[in-house]
């Protein structure tokens, strides 16, 4: 099937019960047991699993391509869970430029159970080489990353792992399953915050975590169940509803874009643009080796902090928020926003200064957001 067939018809989406064209809200905590000692019903408690939610897990993972994939109550929530397969006494390497939210997690939570972390520049495979540790046990990655889309070679990375015998997981939030498939390239797990494209609407928070391995998912199922990560039944029907027109939705934003990212990039009043596919862009040529385009993300830098905060207060269309991935352009700024929770010194380390935007591209006509963004520049 080809991807808008795909996202509407290759999970359940008639239910099997009443055959309703969309499944059901089973808005129920528990389900009466037709029998003691028999295990042959499928769902007793929601935490454990429900209706709703299992048609989006199979809508998932065939989303992914995956044999397995889990919804999770935020994408936190599936990093988190992913990050915890590791062991105490075990290790992980991450990208310097890692999520906010993953940084804090393992900065304050993962020390508490003894797992220790490293940072590297995931471009650098002699860097990702020299960090390997006896005791590692996962490399995770994230390209593009967060906000200023640097690039790691997959394949390269999974090949690392594959020699060591280390897990590999990815966050593949900013592309999306649709663009680019890490588990196509070996990759163990992958992560995805539903929130931003899949949702599409920036209506719930939700995540998942996909893979091909039987045994790790049983070990997140377990995590899912015992953290009690568990998707809300609603939220779920709304990923579900979101998700069909996930195709038409990226198509267009992606679109806009591309041409948003040229139009910045020649613009006197920008300092500079961070955009995969543009020809200075680091890592251009690996990204369109295994992504199909450079997806709706872009960031760009005014040249003082007075000219962002003009630009803020000028901009009309882009909502000023957290998160990506709505229907609606979101602009943000990670100094305060996306990357609030790391000391100011890490940002910097990181490239994220305060004159830095991140920007969502939406389903908007072309012609209005350059528009705007040209009053507001002035």
């Amino acid at each position: 099937m080809k991807t808008n067939t795909k996202l509407l018809h290759d999970y359940p989406v008639i239910d099997a019960y009443t055959g309703a064209s969309s499944i059901p809200k089973y808005q129920t905590s528990t389900f009466h047991q037709q029998k003691l000692y028999d295990d042959s019903q499928q769902f007793s408690y929601t935490r454990f699993g429900n209706p709703t939610v299992h048609a989006l897990e199979e809508a998932l993972a065939s989303f992914e391509n995956a044999r397995y994939a889990l919804a999770y109550s935020s994408g936190m929530a599936a990093i988190s869970n992913v990050l915890m397969l590791v062991k105490a006494g075990e290790h992980i390497i991450l990208p310097t430029e890692v999520y906010g939210g993953t940084c804090q997690f393992v900065n304050e939570v993962l020390p508490n159970f003894h797992i220790e972390t490293t940072f590297v520049d995931f471009a650098d495979l002699h860097a990702v080489e020299a960090a390997i540790q006896p005791n590692t046990a996962m490399l995770y990655l994230e390209t593009p990353s967060n906000p200023l889309l640097k690039i790691s070679d997959i394949e390269a990375i999974v090949a690392l792992a594959k020699k060591h015998e280390i897990l590999t997981a990815a966050d593949n939030t900013f592309m999306t399953a649709l663009y680019q498939s890490p588990l196509g390239y070996g990759v163990d797990i992958v992560v995805e915050s539903v929130t931003k494209f899949i949702n599409g609407h920036s209506d719930v928070v939700a995540g998942l975590a996909a893979t091909n391995d039987e045994v790790l998912y049983e070990k997140l199922k377990l995590y899912q169940k015992n953290f009690g990560a568990i998707l809300g039944v609603e939220d779920a029907w709304l990923v579900l509803r979101g998700m069909k027109t996930m195709g038409l939705r990226m198509e267009r934003s992606i679109e806009n874009a591309e041409k948003i990212a040229q139009f910045l990039v020649q613009h006197p009043q920008v300092k500079q643009v961070y955009y995969p596919t543009l020809a200075h862009h680091k890592g251009q040529a690996i990204h369109m080796k295994q992504a199909q385009n450079g997806g709706a993300v872009l960031s760009f830098e005014l040249h003082t902090k007075e000219d962002l905060i003009r630009f803020t207060e000028r901009i009309q269309l882009p909502i000023l928020a957290v998160s990506l991935g709505g229907v609606e352009s979101i602009l943000s700024h990670p100094a305060t926003m996306s990357h609030a929770c790391l000391p100011a010194h890490e940002r910097l380390n990181q490239g994220i200064c305060d004159e830095l935007l991140r920007l969502s591209c939406g389903i908007e006509d072309i012609e209005d957001l350059l528009e705007d963004l040209a009053q507001a520049l002035q």
